[in-house]
């Protein structure tokens, strides 16, 4: 079979701008003192002492002299990148009350400027070496922990060698001055600016009930405006002198090349990293209490009435050994359960939404239940009722085998699968892995090793109703909180929370219905198998061939294995966007929500969910620009009755009532939401905007919503399923013949489709503006938005065109981001994005967009247009085409060894084969592209006077 070749980008490889060999290919570690040698590998790992979990013999783990931990491994997803992670033992439980938002202020500090790199240049740095500031170089901090994460794509020897000296600077020394933290101060204090929201206040308030008497109950990491304000360099030093240490370090690299190598490089540089002074010990997180508030209730009108309970209680430290986690997937077990139970309850129009539960450990301070309802209108008690009704009956009555067989194959079917594909998981993932085991004391194993576990636990009958039952029974045990929102003030609501929580719901639980059994060939028949019409190869490499049918159904075929056991599958059906109306508004919107749930035939979803059940068979609905999408990624076994789902959908759609009534529940529910922050109202008004009022984007107005009903749904969205061409994408480890034989006994048995009337013009884009467009929001009055935006173009034509757009929009991006945050501390995410509909004759655009201070907005508009103009008016230099270009060409690298990539770049090529013509650019149109290229898309693009521009202001501010 066919492996994804990377020779296509062997023009991307060539180019003097992307540096020295991969390390790769590199057959030597790199020297380094005979002090640094790593030491060798423990034989008792240090992740699994006192566990019996099989350690995964991928990974080598390792301890430096100074204490300072690392697991490392070989893993070659993508090719030639290098995941780090550097994880340090202090978040924000471990501040005193003086230094709440420390360590995220510190993490802030480290990546501004550190022993080795001067302030502000680690970013540009790590550009040069073809990092993606934001994605692959990045940190986070939590109420535990403070990770670092770089992905290091084409890793070099030098380049990695660079970047873990870089690192150790970090964690050891980094630039604590008065001037950095005066810097960088207004960055971090953006950021709790932006964060502000009516579900953030939520959030704390469910915090400080749920966990009352305990640090994390008021400890944000974001911390406050006045602990950040009063920080200076002597009491920063003092934070990071005492939780940055090598015992507190732990360092995981996965990467394609020989993990010796990467033991090396960390004993280079951290073996001489010392603490300062004594250790001091992780302080006491605390146990829930048990004589705090049982209620709570807060008014955010944007939100509609939700009800979050949790049961907590004590967190404590277990070995992690195969029994405990064989213990947990019964309490897993038992959640599935009833979540399935909650959910056919809300399908069948309850008075909910949705609910669901879930059971997690926290922050080290609780082991928790959750509960989180959203009730249909504002009737939360009787939303609360219905929900409590049906964990009482799970609670006293036991399941059926049925039941519990069913999820126990749906977990079973995960883990083979993970087996199946784990030679493809990428090492990105299995680093974080790593570091999340480390952060709440647990281990990790191969998968083969979970599945064994579950395995065992099946052979030693522990998912049986009295085991299930007595599990519910315990998760629902602990301490009670619960809190509702209320949209206006409320005297009484609190004493009604209090009463229905205390409610004798036992005679309210529905009667259980056997569920019967239901296999494919319940499904609405399909005609004969179609024939195959022609066939031939439409792109060289990656090897894609066209196959097409004698109804008319043409299919895009990728065999290869560069993702084991996966199989992509996208069929784009009729017009999409293009094959909707442009002058009124329609039932498009609520697609997305209903038309899926809608069921096949005579099967509802709960039928289709029972149908899938234990197989990797999916469903998605997209809306494209000249295609409904129908998407799932499943398996070389499932493939054949996925394509037949998919069929069957197209064949004989069902049109149950009670998906839409949810759909409309649901939208109607957050259109308040909308009002509550700037971003709430660009992601209302700011596409409609954007395409010229065209109501084929964005929300339609509320009432709208409202006169959909299950008749208006179904006459729009019938014809739509029944008409306009068929492209099935095949994509992933199956063979030619299998999967050509699955579409023709599928996709292939339709009947002839008539044309889809694709008659909707290509949007205008709003006539340029001196003065911004003003729209106001209720929220936070210190939030703002401001949007500048320049029309581009569409449509298949210039397709290297638009992807010199994305250059251009990488070297605006990083100087709006150097001005407006870096420098003026404006802006915590400003952003710049060009989009291009393939699709679409018309219709591109290149944006910026940021949140800000209300005060900021001038400086915005005055940095961006100065940027623009500055584009225009003269050519970058080598560095800064080098530093937007490099990242662009290696996220394209990585991406191009995946099949998603592919879907992407050839979804539409049999209506359109210039989509396809355009695959054998593409190295090309990236790796050829110039600083005068740049330049002169500047010029035809951002021109004075073709801008338009937006605001979004707090009301009362002008």
């Amino acid at each position: 079979m066919h492996i994804v070749s990377r020779f296509r980008f062997a023009a991307l490889l060539a180019l003097p701008l992307l540096g020295a060999q991969p390390l790769v290919a590199q057959q030597a570690a790199p020297a380094a003192p005979a002090a640094a040698t790593a030491p060798a590998p423990q034989t008792e790992p240090w992740l699994y002492r006192g566990s019996d979990i099989p350690p995964d013999p991928a990974w080598t783990f390792g301890t430096l002299p100074n204490g300072v931990r690392y697991a490392v491994r070989r893993n070659g997803v993508p090719p030639g990148q290098v995941a780090i992670r550097v994880r340090i033992d202090a978040g924000s439980l471990m501040e005193r009350d003086s230094e709440r938002g420390y360590a995220h202020l510190l993490e802030h500090l480290a990546f501004r400027g550190s022993e080795h790199v001067p302030d502000g240049e680690s970013k540009r740095l790590w550009q040069r070496l073809g990092v993606t500031f934001g994605s692959d170089s990045n940190a986070s901090t939590t109420f535990t922990q403070t990770v670092y994460k770089l992905d290091l794509p084409a890793a070099t020897p030098q380049g990695l060698d660079e970047s873990m000296k870089v690192l150790a600077g970090m964690m050891a020394n980094p630039t604590i001055t008065d001037a950095a933290i005066a810097a960088e101060r207004p960055v971090v204090l953006a950021e709790q600016r932006e964060r502000l929201s009516p579900q953030s206040r939520i959030s704390d308030a469910s915090r400080a009930l749920f966990f009352a008497g305990q640090p994390i109950a008021d400890r944000s990491p974001i911390g406050t405006i006045e602990t950040l304000n009063a920080a200076n360099a002597a009491s920063v030093s003092a934070f990071h002198d005492r939780w940055y240490r090598p015992e507190r370090t732990v360092i995981v690299i996965a990467g394609d090349a020989d993990p010796a190598i990467f033991a090396q490089l960390i004993a280079r540089h951290f073996s001489a990293w010392r603490g300062d002074g004594p250790a001091v010990p992780t302080p006491d997180f605390g146990d829930p209490a048990t004589d705090a508030s049982a209620s709570a209730v807060t008014v955010e009108p944007a939100i509609p009435p939700i009800v979050s309970m949790a049961i907590v209680r004590p967190w404590s430290i277990e070995a992690d050994t195969i029994l405990f986690n064989q213990e947990r997937m019964i309490d897993q077990v038992a959640i599935r359960i009833l979540n399935r139970r909650l959910e056919s309850r809300a399908r069948a129009g309850g008075s909910f939404i949705t609910a669901g539960a879930n059971l997690e450990d926290v922050a080290r301070s609780a082991n928790v239940t959750t509960l989180t309802i959203l009730p249909v209108g504002d009737d939360w008690e009787a939303a609360v009722r219905d929900v409590r009704a049906t964990i009482a009956d799970a609670s006293t009555t036991p399941p059926t085998q049925a039941e519990i067989d069913r999820e126990v194959a749906e977990v079973r079917s995960a883990m083979e699968n993970a087996v199946a594909t784990a030679r493809v998981e990428a090492g990105a993932l299995q680093a974080d892995a790593i570091v999340g085991a480390v952060d709440i004391g647990e281990t990790v194993t191969a998968p083969e090793g979970s599945l064994a576990i579950l395995t065992g636990a099946i052979e030693k009958r522990f998912f049986t109703p009295a085991r299930i039952l007595a599990s519910t029974r315990k998760v629902f045990e602990g301490e009670r909180r619960a809190l509702v929102n209320s949209r206006t003030p409320d005297a009484t609501t609190a004493a009604r929370l209090a009463a229905v929580l205390d409610e004798d719901v036992s005679k309210l639980a529905a009667a259980r219905t056997a569920a019967g059994s239901v296999t494919f060939a319940d499904l609405p028949k399909l005609g004969t198998a179609g024939k195959v019409a022609a066939r031939r190869m439409v792109i060289a490499d990656p090897a894609i061939e066209q196959v097409d049918f004698a109804n008319g159904a043409k299919l895009l075929l990728f065999p290869n294995e560069s993702e084991t056991g996966k199989v992509y599958v996208r069929v784009r059906f009729g017009g999409g966007l293009r094959a909707l109306p442009a002058d009124r508004e329609t039932p498009a919107w609520a697609g997305d929500l209903a038309l899926l749930p809608s069921g096949i035939g005579k099967l509802g979803q709960e039928e289709i969910d029972r149908l899938t059940s234990g197989r990797q068979i999916g469903f998605s609905f997209a809306t494209d620009d000249d295609a409904f999408v129908f998407g799932a990624v499943t398996t070389p076994a499932d493939l054949a009755d996925q394509l037949r789902l998919f069929a069957a959908k197209l064949a004989t759609p069902g049109w149950d009532p009670n998906p839409v009534a949810r759909a409309r529940a649901v939208t109607i529910a957050g259109y308040p939401s909308f009002e509550s922050s700037p971003d709430g109202i660009l992601a209302r008004d700011l596409e409609k905007l954007l395409h010229g009022g065209d109501p084929r984007w964005g929300l339609p107005p509320r009432e709208v919503v409202e006169q959909v009903d299950a008749t208006a749904f179904r006459a729009f969205w019938e014809p739509l399923l029944a008409t306009g061409p068929i492209e099935v994408q095949v994509f992933g480890d199956v063979t030619a013949d299998a999967a050509v034989k699955a579409v023709a006994a599928s996709i292939g048995a339709l009947p002839p489709r008539k044309p889809a009337a694709m008659t909707a013009p290509a949007p205008d884009f709003p006539a340029h503006n001196t003065t911004p467009l003003t729209r106001t929001h209720r929220g936070q009055p210190n939030q703002a938005a401001a949007v500048i935006a320049w029309p581009t173009a569409g449509g298949s034509d210039a397709i290297s065109e638009s992807r010199r757009l994305d250059v251009l929009a990488a070297v605006f991006r990083d100087r709006l981001f150097d001005r407006l945050r870096s420098q003026e501390g404006a802006s915590y995410t400003p952003n710049v994005v060009s989009d291009w509909p393939v699709g679409m004759p018309g219709g591109g655009r290149l944006f910026a967009v940021g949140q800000i201070a209300p005060d900021k907005a001038d400086a915005f508009f005055t940095i961006a247009r100065k940027i623009a103009a500055d584009l225009v008016a003269r050519p970058i230099d080598a560095d800064e085409l080098r530093r937007a270009l490099l990242p662009v060409a290696q996220l394209m690298m990585r991406m191009s060894s995946g099949n998603t990539f592919w879907l992407q770049q050839t979804g539409g090529g049999t209506t359109d084969p210039r989509r396809l013509a355009a695959v054998n650019t593409l190295a090309e149109d990236i790796g050829k592209v110039t600083a005068a290229d740049i330049q002169a898309l500047a010029q035809k693009y951002l021109a004075p006077g073709r801008d338009w521009s937006m605001l979004v202001l707090p009301e009362g501010e002008r």
